[in-house]
């Protein structure tokens, strides 16, 4: 059984890549029957379109695997002036409890999430709480100008975003700054395996899954969320015992540091 359960850990990521694969050529079809080959000079526009496509095709399959997880549990963290790292489809949107919410800001780099959100959040009757910004965390213009500065935060969530960043240190490096003493980064993400086989296989599909699914394999988030900068708690961090997957998670509370 344990050979089993390594095979298939080894290659599970196969079928996501199948699949990113075919809506990627998809994307591309429709952007050269829109705009001939002129669409081939905008390649980040046809990445973004078929990222978006998968992760909307999907986000129900991902709420379902996130339901038997600690994440619903851990919005109950969440709270205050809050800002989500790229909440892609708006998969964690149904999580929130509004009497725990002021105000929700989104930070969304790709523009092709916009009618999904809308939709999910007229659902879940947060229109007046809410806020979606085409930006990454470190466009510290665009959100002074929304009244987003250094420890103006209460809460800061990533769930499954960190693999994605282009910079993981950097955006920490952020996170801890808008937040206030004693403010919460709530995060779920997934990390490079302790397990010598299953860490070979990660960095053997990264380049693919990096190029295909839009994130990264074999980061260390846990050292580059602690390098960040002082947390009351860092010792409660968690991190699953999966020695056969890919995509083994890790997660926390962290208060930061007064």
């Amino acid at each position: 059984m344990a050979g089993q359960g390594r095979l298939s850990g080894l290659f599970g990521p196969f079928r996501f890549i199948w699949l990113s694969i075919k809506i990627h050529y998809e994307a591309l079809k429709e952007a050269l029957r829109k705009d001939g080959l002129r669409s081939l000079t905008r390649p980040q526009r046809i990445r973004d379109t078929a990222v978006a496509t998968f992760f909307n095709t999907y986000s129900k399959g991902f709420i379902a695997y996130e339901d038997t997880t600690c994440v619903p549990s851990l919005f109950r963290s969440a709270q205050g002036t809050i800002l989500e790292l790229g909440p892609g489809p708006g998969n964690q949107l149904q999580r929130y409890d509004p009497s725990l919410v002021n105000f929700i800001y989104g930070i969304e780099p790709n523009p092709y999430y916009g009618d999904v959100i809308a939709t999910k959040l007229k659902k879940n009757d947060l229109e007046d709480k809410y806020k979606l910004l085409t930006c990454g965390i470190e466009d510290s213009e665009t959100l002074r100008k929304e009244g987003i500065t250094e420890g103006s935060l209460d809460t800061i969530l990533s769930i499954q975003v960190l693999c994605s960043v282009d910079d993981v240190q950097s955006v920490m490096r952020e996170v801890w700054k808008l937040l206030k003493p004693g403010g919460s980064f709530v995060f779920w993400e997934h990390t490079k395996n302790k397990d010598t086989a299953t860490a070979i296989a990660q960095a053997s599909w990264n380049p693919a899954w990096s190029a295909l699914v839009g994130c990264c394999l074999t980061r260390n988030i846990k050292e580059d969320i602690l390098a960040a900068g002082q947390w009351e708690n860092p010792g409660s961090i968690e991190v699953a015992d999966e020695p056969y997957s890919c995509l083994p998670r890790i997660w926390g509370v962290l208060k930061k540091k007064a």
